[in-house]
């Protein structure tokens, strides 16, 4: 009983530890998203900018194909969370269903250890009623 108590407890923080890195991932996810749309703002700001000058004109094509890289990284990036999500996802589906298993299990052995404790003392019970019922059936033949 003891050692499926710390089975059972082992399985309950894998699913927790997966929950964590679940949101975790979710939350990185968010971050990336929010930089690159920072990046696209600001793009399109520098974009205003080198309107304004013929120094910004000139110097706006670097300064966009550097962002692109950028960009690209931050995709890259977001892809690679998202693989990291599903890989995630499908290890949490997985915890869970051993986890749901082993409590089924381990609510089986209770019930199964109370019934056998119903039926012991009902053994017991029909046993002093077949005593009695004897001992009734001894005095009325005397």
């Amino acid at each position: 009983m003891r050692q499926r108590d710390n089975l059972l407890r082992l399985k309950r923080f894998r699913t927790a530890e997966l929950k964590r890195q679940m949101t975790t991932l979710a939350a990185m996810s968010g971050g990336v998203e929010r930089k690159l749309a920072d990046l696209e703002e600001s793009v399109a700001r520098e974009r205003q900018r080198a309107n304004d000058s013929d120094l910004g004109r000139l110097a706006f094509p670097s300064f966009l194909r550097a962002m692109d890289v950028r960009r690209e990284n931050l995709k890259a990036t977001l892809r690679e969370l998202e693989r990291e999500r599903i890989q995630a996802e499908l290890e949490l589906d997985r915890a869970c269903e051993e986890l749901k298993v082993l409590e089924l299990a381990v609510e089986q052995e209770t019930r199964r250890g109370a019934d056998a404790g119903l039926r012991k003392s009902r053994l017991r019970l029909d046993d002093l009623a077949m005593n009695r019922h004897l001992r009734k059936q001894a005095l009325r033949q005397i």
